[in-house]
């Protein structure tokens, strides 16, 4: 019987790629933390066009502790009568413990009615979680409030 060994690699081949895959792996791990850097206040500046947000007009309903940061219920609402004069058009929620800031983005119009959001988040570790509303007029208001994670919800 002949075989058609040109796409089976031989022993020396296979031991090869199996070296190149741990080397790569081992490499890839130890670089990989380098590029984890939390980019909240980044991505506050690039949503907000580097205008200030006032304090206030937003309500985070948030644990004062999460017992598993895999999981963590949150709500946000915006104080606004969401009609076409004034409404929010758009939120942003970040958290500054995670590898990457970003946690979630929402838009509204006026036809959403109310600007009110719940979900469940992912913490790594004890935190403050950040959301940002901008109105149609151009102005963002603010509020901000840490979260206790007694078991990380990135790897934590």
């Amino acid at each position: 019987m002949n075989y058609d060994t040109t796409l089976r690699p031989n022993r020396r081949q296979a031991l090869s790629l199996g070296a190149a895959g741990i080397g790569a792996m081992v490499l890839g791990t130890s670089i990989v933390p380098a590029y984890a850097k939390n980019d909240a206040e980044e991505l506050i500046k690039k949503f907000t066009g580097g205008k200030p947000a006032t304090e206030g007009k937003v309500n985070l309903d948030l644990p004062e502790i999460a017992e598993n940061g895999n999981t963590v219920p949150i709500g946000i609402s915006v104080e606004s009568p969401m009609t076409e004069q004034s409404h929010v058009t758009d939120l942003l929620v970040v958290a500054d413990g995670n590898p990457r800031g970003g946690v979630a983005k929402f838009h509204f119009s006026p036809a959403s009615g109310v600007a009110d959001v719940s979900t469940r988040i992912r913490l790594a570790a004890t935190q403050n979680v950040t959301a940002v509303a901008k109105m149609n007029d151009g102005t963002f208001y603010t509020t901000s409030k840490q979260v206790k994670v007694t078991i990380g919800g990135c790897g934590g």
